[in-house]
């Protein structure tokens, strides 16, 4: 039997575009910000909705990822049933996320590739499907917000049907 493999489309990641999976995290003229600090900082104020769970707390960690090269075959895909999980780059390099809308298991026709910037962060709302860290480029450090709290939060799926990022440009 062949398998037929999805080529995915990869998207620029936007505020609208990302809306159905989470939040962006970026200080640009979108976000409410405004001047503290005697005028010496301004604030992008309260960029996502940091979702602990119940029974959870919210953590900070850094992620070290090493960089993908494209093409890249998605076989498989995460969530985190408990609560939400940000991203932040502290590298300056762009990466790629990919998605799916909370269901029972997603399919090919599901996903959703954006492209982020290094000044790009995200926000995967509780239960939105993802596939682990796309760092590309180079080496790249990620700040994590996540849950720390009782019961199991990572649930794995293997695709039944493989698909393939692109390479860029």
């Amino acid at each position: 039997m062949t398998t037929t493999i999805t080529s995915l489309t990869i998207e620029p990641l936007t505020r609208e575009a990302f809306a159905p999976f989470g939040d962006v995290i970026q200080a640009d003229d979108a976000a409410r910000h405004f001047t503290i600090n005697e005028g010496n900082t301004e604030r992008y104020h309260d960029l996502a909705q940091i979702d602990p769970g119940e029974d959870g707390r919210a953590i900070v960690s850094i992620f070290r990822g090493l960089p993908r090269t494209l093409p890249f075959t998605i076989t498989m895909m995460e969530r985190h049933p408990k609560a939400s999980q940000a991203f932040i780059p502290l590298s300056g390099r762009p990466y790629l996320v990919v998605v799916a809308q909370p269901a029972s298991r997603p399919s090919v026709d599901d996903l959703r590739v954006f492209l982020c910037q290094g000044d790009q962060g995200v926000n995967y709302a509780r239960g939105v499907w993802h596939h682990p860290l796309l760092g590309l480029e180079a080496v790249s450090d990620f700040l994590i917000i996540d849950r720390a709290g009782p019961g199991e939060n990572c649930d794995i799926v293997q695709m039944d049907a493989p698909s393939i990022i692109p390479a860029l440009g």
